[in-house]
């Protein structure tokens, strides 16, 4: 799926917690530390990994696909079975019986994409390299203060529904108003998939999508709003030589939408998305 360079989205913005935000980093052992501490990255800053952002993502686009139909989306812990490695090492060794290497690996290849469900295309699989990128999220400079808030737990005896005897533990937060940069970008994307892409995106924007543990409890909402998009979509032998000079140059003010063009394409997208969704396929 790699092999030739057809598109490049870049997505770059800004992800604000509106509520506080609970990334934990596993028990602390520290005497001085809360007994569950927040992700940090060298710096000792709050850092968001980029693969919670994707998850939550993916989780949120396999509910929504599941729900027009259950072979669109495969539950991911499903894919490493003995049945579906088996599959894929019967498709791998029916393309060794093809002599040419180049027909081989186009047919291995097609193969591999028609057993692999609509959002696995995007995110990967265990025989698929996914097509989105995502960069952990760090805290703008600007807007971090260093400080943390720390809240109490209690795990609840569900017999009595009251507080189970020693279960009392605290964990640290990074406060609302909380900014962190975000940065994405996906390549060969198909107009259905960057419709797919849009779909889940906008509901971060809207703050439909929480991140991190105690959701239950409120924390995690978080808001996306993103500033900039690049689309690279060369049509050409011309246009794709055109984009590396540009590259080198560093002249990319023609691959940076407007907002006017940033809805034209959102709205196009959705409409293919809507299309593929709509068209009959063979069941996996």
């Amino acid at each position: 799926m790699f092999d030739t360079f057809k598109n490049r989205l870049e997505l770059t913005g800004t992800l604000t917690t509106i509520t506080a935000l609970k990334i934990g980093a596993g028990r602390s052992i520290e005497v001085t530390d809360p007994d569950v501490p927040v992700v940090k990255d060298a710096n000792g800053h709050p850092l968001i990994p980029g693969s919670s952002f994707k998850g939550a993502l993916r989780s949120r686009l396999e509910s929504f696909l599941r729900g027009i139909d259950p072979e669109f989306a495969h539950d991911p812990s499903e894919l490493t079975s003995s049945r579906w490695m088996n599959r894929v090492k019967n498709l791998k060794k029916t393309a060794d019986n093809i002599s040419d290497a180049q027909d081989r690996d186009i047919h291995l290849t097609r193969e591999l994409v028609k057993l692999t469900d609509k959002v696995s295309l995007m995110f990967g699989s265990p025989w698929l390299a996914g097509k989105l990128q995502i960069r952990d999220l760090t805290v703008q400079e600007g807007n971090w203060f260093g400080q943390y808030q720390e809240r109490d737990g209690v795990a609840i005896d569900r017999d009595t529904e009251t507080a189970a005897d020693q279960r009392k533990y605290d964990f640290q937060v990074v406060p609302a108003g909380t900014i962190f940069d975000f940065k994405a970008a996906a390549e060969n994307l198909k107009e259905p998939e960057l419709g797919l892409l849009m779909v889940g995106l906008t509901q971060f924007e809207n703050e439909m999508i929480p991140l991190g543990g105690g959701r239950s409890r409120g924390l995690g909402v978080v808001r996306l709003d993103l500033t900039e998009m690049v689309w690279v979509n060369p049509q050409n032998r011309d246009e794709l030589l055109q984009y590396m000079q540009d590259l080198i140059t560093g002249t990319m003010q023609q691959y940076i939408f407007t907002q006017q063009e940033v809805e034209i394409h959102k709205a196009n997208w959705a409409l293919k998305l809507v299309e593929d969704l709509m068209t009959p396929t063979a069941s996996v």
